[in-house]
């Protein structure tokens, strides 16, 4: 067990230390050529910032319930977003999607 419980700790910490690069980076390059100015100013917005922790967690973390988490996060802080870039069809896919996913855990949680 404490095997295990090593190897998670290995993985968050793996997963943090990646995303503290990725920020470094960003804020880096963004210093030096402005990603605004190149027609990227969605990349510093600080609500992507918790998608790139996300994605990041997903890829590095075995374990990926901080990742969808996060993921969950984003989605309900950016709902405005979402719901903006599908348009009309949202009204169908908003529901479609609260009963996909609420099926999907009932059978996680039934297994």
């Amino acid at each position: 067990m404490s095997a295990a419980k090593a190897n998670n700790n290995r993985d968050t910490y793996k997963a943090t230390a990646i995303t503290l690069i990725v920020f470094g980076i960003l804020y880096l390059v963004d210093k030096l050529i402005h990603f605004s100015s190149i027609g990227l100013p969605w990349v510093m917005n600080k609500d992507n910032f918790l998608l790139y922790t996300a994605v990041i967690f997903l890829l590095f973390k075995h374990d990926k319930s901080v990742g969808l988490v996060l993921i969950g996060l984003w989605l309900i802080l950016n709902f405005g977003l979402i719901t903006a870039l599908l348009g009309t069809m949202s009204a169908y896919l908003l529901p479609l999607a609260l009963l996909v996913l609420g099926a999907i855990l009932y059978w996680l949680a039934t297994r």
